[in-house]
């Protein structure tokens, strides 16, 4: 099977949006993610006359800030961001949980308070025929595999975005993550890296590095894991560590139809 294959434009910063994303149909992506403010976007019908005259589908949509917080303000900001993604037809909104505490992980009453709260954004955006997911990520409220745990036995509403690489960090095979959570899982971003820097025993510095560079991932094994799954939502790759001379956004956009035909050459 072929899945839909996004990109990441999580190191842009207010490009020049429409050649940009020419440049990644070019390379060849099915799709993209954004994490921009709504003040760059504009409305849905300016965003969407740019992505069908590129042929280059929103995919998914980021949050600002985190559920975690439980601020109403951060809740009344990502309302308008889901409102947004739902007028865009994009597949999913993804959050992140917030930074974790500066000198402990996170307790399990902390994390459950994070699951319940992303659960009150799940049934807001279900208002709108919208599905949330959570993307994993070190240094957050869940990091570790037993906050991780915590938080899924949780969780009811919100879906589930697996980060193959911070799976790893954790210390977990990515393909046994992707069974394992296989029921909540409706989003999958591959990353990968080469070394890491673990502080504390809860920090992680990763050194970032495009997807077809070598590094911890198995990703035919992914892929075969997916496949077998019948796994039909986006996949997203994201980008490594900006290059010196050469971290445009545009720069990017042409860098990045190497890691796609990596991609598809071992049949993602």
């Amino acid at each position: 099977m072929t899945f839909k294959l996004g990109f990441a434009t999580l190191r842009w910063h207010e490009p020049d949006l429409e050649p940009c994303l020419e440049a990644l149909k070019e390379a060849g992506w099915d799709g993209w993610e954004a994490r921009f403010p709504l003040d760059w976007m504009g409305t849905p019908k300016r965003m969407r006359g740019i992505c069908a005259r590129v042929g280059l589908p929103l995919a998914v949509l980021t949050a600002i800030g985190s559920p975690d917080h439980r601020d109403p303000r951060v809740f009344e900001i990502n309302k308008r961001r889901m409102e947004f993604a739902a007028e865009m037809e994009c597949d999913c909104f993804m959050f992140m949980c917030a930074e974790q505490p500066a000198d402990r992980l996170a307790n399990t009453d902390e994390v459950h308070r994070a699951a319940d709260a992303a659960d009150e954004w799940a049934e807001f955006a279900g208002t709108l025929g919208l599905e949330i997911t959570m993307h994993i990520h070190t240094n957050h409220t869940v990091n570790s595999l037993e906050t991780w745990d915590a938080y899924m036995q949780r969780l009811s509403r919100s879906g589930l975005c697996i980060d193959v690489s911070h799976a790893h960090l954790w210390g977990i095979d990515p393909v046994e993550a992707l069974t394992l959570y296989r029921s909540q899982l409706n989003y999958v971003h591959l990353q990968e890296y080469t070394s890491v820097d673990i502080r504390d025993d809860r920090w992680y510095y990763p050194e970032w590095v495009d997807v077809n560079v070598p590094g911890h991932m198995d990703f035919p094994a992914i892929r075969a894991n997916l496949a077998d799954s019948g796994f039909d939502r986006w996949v997203t790759a994201c980008p490594g560590a900006p290059i010196p001379g050469a971290d445009s956004p545009m720069d990017e956009a042409r860098r990045s139809a190497t890691t796609l035909q990596y991609l598809r050459s071992i049949d993602f």
